[in-house]
This record gives C-alpha cells, structure tokens and sequence, in this order.
C-alpha cells in the first residue's frame, strides 16, 4: 500500500465522530484525521467513490468520498480542506 498524501496524519483527538450513511447517522472511530481526508472504523461496507457525510465533534459537518474500504475500515477524501 502506497500512502499518496503529503500532509501529515494525526491521531484522533475526540476518538469518535458521526457518518451520515444512506440516511442513516452511525457514530464510527476516528483512526486518524488529516486536513484532506480520515480513516474510520466501519462495519457497513460503501462503494468506492460514494459521498458521505462526517460529522467531527471538533470541525463539525465535512463532506466527503470514499476512497478506499479494507477489514472494517473506510478512507475518506474531504471535498475542502480543514485547514
């Protein structure tokens, strides 16, 4: 696996966040969080390339796509940036 962002990943602060999931609210783990995407932990599985909604207790709502699904987790591609 190749890591493709060059910006530095850091570890969850609040641990937790919300994702809107075809209209349902799951609350998921944060593994890390980047200014341009995070890694959650995530039963349900999504389609590469689907839009979903995170909510950060810390930055609050935060468009994003699916960019990659693997063993219960999801990499998500904000659409802005958060910094």
């Amino acid at each position: 696996m190749i890591d493709e962002r060059g910006e530095a990943r850091h570890a969850a602060v609040s641990g937790t966040a919300v994702l809107d999931f075809r209209g349902r609210k799951h609350v998921v783990r944060l593994v890390n969080v980047s200014s341009s995407g995070a890694m959650v932990i995530f039963p349900h599985i999504p389609n590469i390339g689907e839009r979903l909604i995170l909510q950060l207790l810390d930055r609050g709502l935060v468009s994003s796509q699916v960019r990659w699904v693997k063993d219960g987790r999801i990499g998500l591609s904000f659409t802005t940036s958060l910094e």
